[in-house]
C-alpha cells in the first residue's frame, strides 16, 4: 500500500517506479548500446508479476528498443513505459535466450499476519513510527442514526456554534467533513450520508473513525436504522457514544430509550454500563458543549497520535466531478502533512495538489493529520475509502498509477473470486479442520419471521461450527446490508424480501453471497447443506449499463480499433462482459480489452460521461453500435 517513508523507499530498489524516460533518452540508450554492446546477462533471471518495458530491458541488459521490437514481432505494441505482465515478459526473455522464474514474494510470519489483521491505517502508521516523531492529533468522529432523529440538525448545531477560530469570512460549503474547536482542542467530524458510507470505508480497509456518535430521538426511541447503525459501528470496531436528542420535547421518554439501548447491548453508565449517554437538543442548541466534552474525554483515553513530518498519506472521504474544478476529492490526512504542490497517487489515479480548501471554503497551504480538505488537481474521480499517498514526483505518481491500473486489469481478467464468506466456502474450511463462525445478515418481510428463523439456524451450532446472526431486520436487502456483509465476512439471507438493484450491483462488485428464500425449512436446509458441502450455486446475468459508439479510432498499424463512447445509462465496468448490438441484433459478446477516460485507464465510467473502449477479440466496431455491459450474480 505504499506506507513506507521516503527513506525506506529509496533504500529498496523499485524498478517499476522510476520516472519514465523520453524519446531522446531512448535514442541515447540505443546509441550507447551500439557503441559498447550489451553486457552479458545471466541465463536465469527473476521477474515480477508486472513490470514496465524499460525495466525488462534493464533486467535483460539489452537495449529497450530491442525489447520493443521483440514485443512487436509477437503482435504486442508497447512503449518503453508501458506495463506488461510476467507471461509476456517471459516470452520476450525466452526469445532472447533467457530462462525466467517469478520473483518469490515472502509471506509474513503467522504472528505478523495476526498482528496486522484488523488494524486501521491510523494504527498501522503509528506502529511503524518512532515515538519521537509522533504528536497528538484530533479525534475523528462519525455521527450515525435513524432518519429524522436529528443527525443533520445536530451536525449543523455543532458546526455553527463551534467553528475553528480563524475560519470566519469564508464561504461555507459541503466537503463531507469539517473541524470544530472546543476548549482549545479540535475535533474532526465526518458528515457521511449514513452508516452505509461509514461501513464502506471499513470494508475497503480504510477505517478512519475513532468514535461513532449514535443519535437517538428521545421521543421515538431505537428504530430499525438505529439497530443497523449499532451493528455497523460494532463491525467497524469503534466505540459508541449516544446523543439522546430532542430531549426538550414534551413527549420525550429518556428512560424508555435507555432501556431500549440496554436491550441492544448499550447499557448507559448511570445504569452500571460503559456507554455514555448525553441528553441534547440540536434544535435548541442545548447540551452541545457537554457532548463535545464527552467526545474529548472518550478519545483522550485512546491517546491518539500521528507523525506530521512524513510524506502525507490518508483516505478519500468523498469525491465528485465538478463542472468548473474538474475531479475533486475530500481527503482526510492520516499521516504526514499534505501541501499544495504535492504529487499524489490514489489507486490508478494520479495528480498534483493544485489547490486545497477547508470546509468553510478558505484556501489552505497545508493540512496536518486528522484535517479534512477539498483537493483539486486529480486526473479522475477516486472512490470514497480509497487511500492516497504523496510521492516524490508527479512522474512517479503517474507510473505508480499505471502499475495499479495494470494490476486491476489483470485481477479483473482472472475468474472472479468471492472476497467474503460464501456458503460454498463453508465446507472447504470445515474440511481443513478450521473451527468456523458463519456470519449472517438476515432480512425478512415481517418481524414475526425473525424468531423462528434465528432459532432454527442456531440449532445448527456445534462445537466447531457456529452460526452468528450479525444483523437482523425487516425490508428489502439494501446497499447498507451489502457493505456490512463486506466488512464482516457475512452471507446475506433474505426471507420473502427482494434485493434492490443497487444492492445487487454492489454485491456483484464486492463478491457478496445473497441468498433469497420463501420457505424457512429450505433456508435452514441450505445452510446445513453448505456445512456438508452439498450446495450448488446458481447465477443470473444482470445488466449494469449501456453505451453508444460515437466514433471509431484506429490505434497504430497493427493495433485494434478503439471506440469513443457515451455512457447512456448505468455504468461501464472493466470486469463486466460486453455485448455489441447493431440494429437491435447481437454481433459479438466478450470482455473489454481497455477502458479509458481521456489518457487514463479507469475501472468504471458512469452515465453521462464519455470514454474510450477496446474489446478483446473484436475489431469491427462501428458508429451507432450499442454496447451492453453485464455481470453474473449468484441468486441462490
Amino acid at each position: 500500500m505504499g506506507r513506507r517513508d521516503r527513506t525506506d523507499t529509496r533504500s529498496r530498489p523499485q524498478p517499476s517506479r522510476k520516472p519514465p524516460v523520453d524519446e531522446e533518452e531512448q535514442l541515447r540508450l540505443a546509441r550507447a548500446s551500439k557503441a559498447t554492446g550489451a553486457p552479458a546477462a545471466p541465463r536465469v533471471i527473476e521477474l515480477p508479476e508486472t513490470m514496465i518495458v524499460r525495466d525488462l530491458a534493464r533486467a535483460l541488459r539489452v537495449n529497450p528498443i530491442d525489447v520493443i521490437k521483440e514485443l512487436m514481432s509477437n503482435g504486442i505494441v508497447a512503449g518503453i513505459n508501458q506495463t506488461i505482465d510476467y507471461e509476456t515478459a517471459a516470452i520476450v526473455a525466452g526469445e532472447m535466450g533467457f530462462q525466467t522464474q517469478p520473483i518469490r514474494v515472502e509471506e509474513p510470519e503467522a504472528d505478523q499476519k495476526v498482528e496486522r489483521a484488523g488494524k486501521t491505517l491510523w494504527q498501522t502508521l503509528l506502529q511503524e513510527e518512532s515515538p519521537e516523531n509522533v504528536e497528538p492529533r484530533p479525534p475523528v468522529v462519525t455521527v450515525l442514526g435513524h432518519v429524522d432523529h436529528g443527525k443533520t440538525t445536530l451536525l449543523d448545531a455543532i458546526r455553527e456554534t463551534n467553528v475553528v477560530a480563524g475560519e470566519y469570512g469564508g464561504i461555507t460549503q459541503h466537503i463531507g467533513a469539517y473541524q470544530v474547536e472546543h476548549e482549545g482542542r479540535k475535533i474532526t467530524f465526518l458528515d457521511t450520508p449514513g452508516h452505509e458510507a461509514f461501513t464502506a470505508m471499513r470494508a475497503r480497509g480504510a477505517q478512519v473513525t475513532d468514535l461513532a456518535v449514535l443519535v437517538v430521538a428521545a421521543d421515538d426511541g431505537v428504530m430499525p436504522q438505529t439497530r443497523e447503525a449499532i451493528d455497523h459501528a460494532r463491525a467497524a470496531g469503534v466505540s459508541i457514544l449516544v446523543a439522546l436528542n430532542k430531549i426538550d420535547k414534551p413527549t420525550a421518554q429518556p428512560d424508555r430509550v435507555k432501556q431500549q439501548l440496554s436491550d441492544q447491548g448499550l447499557t448507559p453508565e448511570e445504569w452500571g454500563g460503559d456507554v455514555i449517554v448525553v441528553p441534547v437538543s440540536a434544535k435548541m442548541k442545548q447540551g452541545i458543549d457537554d457532548l463535545l466534552e464527552n467526545i474529548l474525554l472518550i478519545t483522550e483515553v485512546a491517546d491518539l497520535r500521528s507523525n506530521p513530518y512524513r510524506p502525507a498519506i490518508g483516505t478519500v472521504v468523498e469525491s465528485q466531478l465538478d463542472r468548473h474544478r474538474g475531479p475533486t476529492a475530500t481527503l482526510l490526512v492520516q499521516g504526514g502533512t499534505l501541501r499544495v504542490g504535492d504529487p499524489l497517487v490514489i489507486g490508478a489515479i494520479s495528480g498534483r495538489v493544485r489547490a486545497m480548501m477547508d470546509h468553510r471554503g478558505n484556501t489552505v497551504d497545508a493540512a496536518p493529520p486528522a484535517m479534512p480538505v477539498l483537493v483539486m488537481g486529480l486526473s479522475d474521480v477516486p472512490k470514497a475509502g480509497d487511500l492516497f499517498e504523496v510521492l516524490e514526483s508527479e512522474r512517479e505518481a503517474r507510473v505508480r498509477a499505471a502499475e495499479a491500473g495494470e494490476r486491476l486489469r489483470q485481477a479483473e481478467s482472472r475468474p472472479a473470486r468471492m472476497r467474503s464468506m460464501t456458503l460454498d466456502e463453508v465446507f472447504s474450511r470445515f474440511q481443513q479442520g478450521d473451527s468456523l463462525e458463519l456470519n449472517i445478515i438476515l432480512k425478512v418481510d415481517v418481524q414475526g419471521s425473525v424468531e423462528p428463523i434465528v432459532n432454527s439456524l442456531q440449532r445448527l451450532n456445534s462445537e466447531d461450527e457456529k452460526v452468528v446472526i450479525l444483523h437482523q431486520g425487516t425490508g428489502n436487502i439494501t446497499e447498507s446490508d451489502v457493505m456490512l456483509a463486506s466488512a464482516s465476512d457475512a452471507v446475506i439471507i433474505g426471507f420473502h424480501v427482494d434485493a434492490d438493484e443497487a444492492a445487487r450491483r454492489l454485491a456483484a462488485q464486492e463478491g457478496i453471497d445473497i441468498r433469497q428464500y420463501n420457505i424457512i425449512y429450505k433456508l435452514v436446509d441450505d445452510v446445513e447443506k453448505a456445512l456438508k458441502g452439498m450446495l450448488e450455486p446458481v447465477y443470473e446475468k444482470v445488466v449494469i449499463g449501456h453505451a453508444e459508439v460515437r466514433q471509431v479510432f484506429r490505434i497504430g498499424r497493427r493495433g485494434g480499433n478503439v471506440a469513443g463512447c457515451y455512457v447512456t445509462d448505468g455504468e461501464l465496468a472493466r470486469n463486466a462482459r460486453v455485448r455489441v448490438m447493431r440494429a437491435g441484433k447481437q454481433v459479438f459478446e466478450g470482455h473489454l480489452d481497455s477502458l479509458r477516460r481521456f489518457k487514463d485507464d479507469v475501472s468504471e465510467v458512469r452515465a453521462g460521461f464519455e470514454c474510450g473502449v477496446g474489446i478483446a477479440g473484436f475489431d469491427d466496431l462501428q458508429e451507432g453500435d450499442v454496447l451492453e455491459f453485464s455481470t453474473e450474480q449468484r441468486v441462490s
